[in-house]
């Protein structure tokens, strides 16, 4: 797609006005090599945000993953299959993940103990349990998380 776009002036301003026409215009600009037009301090605000979106999902996943991993444990006679799919799908997406950005790996445990904290709050909230019932510290490590084939006991 080719835009009438004069200036990185015109192109920042294209951001605010089109961001669907900003973004392939941006691509065009960079592709053919056209680097002083690029609405640079946009781009640079893309590429954080693009970069906040992953590690959120990560987050996202984490705790979806230990809140179906606690109520597995701490509600046995309520185990469903769909819990057990939820836990395999968000497993899933976590090794997507850590497949196109290994880095993301560091990240997930830097933030496990905080979506533990999250992921306890809420098996409390969706089992009516009493927070106290889920322990402080987790009682899985990352790599039960991650484990495709772990399931809590009793």
């Amino acid at each position: 797609m080719t835009t009438q776009v004069s200036s990185a002036t015109d192109t920042a301003n294209l951001y605010d006005r089109d961001y669907y026409l900003w973004l392939s215009h941006t691509a065009n600009l960079i592709s053919e090599g056209k680097f002083s037009e690029v609405d640079a301090a946009n781009l640079i605000e893309e590429i954080e945000d693009m970069g906040r979106s992953e590690q959120r999902a990560i987050e996202s996943n984490l705790v979806v993953v230990l809140l179906h991993l606690l109520k597995y444990k701490y509600q046995p006679a309520k185990r469903t299959n769909s819990w057990k799919s939820s836990i395999r799908e968000h497993r899933r997406r976590l090794r997507k993940a850590f497949s196109d950005s290994p880095s993301l790996k560091r990240y997930f445990e830097e933030v496990f103990d905080e979506c533990y904290q999250d992921g306890r709050e809420q098996a409390a909230d969706e089992t009516g349990l009493p927070l106290d019932t889920f322990p402080p510290e987790p009682p899985f490590t990352p790599t039960e998380v991650l484990n495709p084939d772990y399931l809590p006991q009793e």
